[in-house]
Formats: C-alpha cells, sequence, structure tokens
C-alpha cells in the first residue's frame, strides 16, 4: 500500500483504537468509587489497586497510542490488558443464559479490538506518529 493512503489510515486506526480506552480511563477517574464497586463485584483482588492500575493503561496507554509514541509497547498493553478484562467482566460461558449473548458478544468485541492493536504491535504507528518523528529528528532512516 502507498504511503498515501497507508499513513493516514494508520492515523485514523490509532485514533479509533484510542477512542474506546481514553474515555473509559476517564470516566474511572470520574466515577472511582463505582468503578471499584465494580471491579469488587467481579471477585477480584485489591479493587482499588485494580482500578488505578485499570486508569494508568487506559489513559496511559491510550494516549500513547493516540499520539503514537511507545506505540507498539502501548498497543502492547492495552492488548493484554483487553484480554485479561474480557476474560473477568465478561466470562460469557459463566452466567445465566438470559445473560449470555450480551456478554458474549462484548467479550468478541473486545477480542476484535485485540486483534486490531496487535496489528499496530505488528506494524508499528506509520509515519503520523510521534514514533516516526523521532526516527526522523535522531537520524534513523525509516521508523516504522
Amino acid at each position: 500500500m502507498t504511503d498515501k493512503i497507508q499513513n493516514p489510515l494508520a492515523l485514523v486506526g490509532r485514533l479509533l483504537l484510542a477512542s474506546l480506552f481514553i474515555p473509559a480511563g476517564i470516566s474511572k477517574v470520574t466515577g472511582f468509587a463505582g468503578t471499584v464497586g465494580y471491579i469488587s463485584s467481579a471477585g477480584l483482588p485489591m479493587p482499588e489497586v485494580a482500578a488505578v492500575a485499570a486508569i494508568i493503561v487506559e489513559l496511559g496507554a491510550g494516549l500513547a497510542l493516540l499520539a503514537g509514541y511507545g506505540t507498539r509497547i502501548a498497543a502492547l498493553v492495552l492488548a493484554v490488558f483487553t484480554t485479561a478484562a474480557s476474560v473477568a467482566f465478561h466470562n460469557y460461558w459463566s452466567v445465566p443464559v438470559d445473560q449470555q449473548y450480551v456478554q458474549e458478544l462484548l467479550f468478541y468485541k473486545n477480542i476484535a479490538v485485540v486483534g486490531g492493536l496487535l496489528t499496530v504491535v505488528g506494524w508499528g504507528a506509520g509515519s503520523w506518529s510521534l514514533d516516526a518523528y523521532q526516527g526522523r529528528a535522531i537520524g534513523h532512516a525509516q521508523v516504522a
């Protein structure tokens, strides 16, 4: 694919993926008690610590993905986080039958997001990113 379309699509892809995580992180900050309660309801240990970790991952890695800074690492962190959250919060295999459809849908939506994130891990941020800018600034020929 030519750079004419590859770089804008890489940017749009990063923007769309980041649009899932950044607002979620902000809502966890503004609704911290509710987030802790939700994590507790899933039976996870240390819900306050888990809520803070989720905020750091969603905001930190989400913003890095948005800017294209440390993009491959940010996307990998988000992929691992999303996989773990999917298993913990959308475990459709262990909910009542009347709740399975929605939970299964959310689980597989998240798995598709993980697929998109892993694509970013594999291909990088593209030329319209801070990663590429830094590579050019320090004399690297090409940063993917």
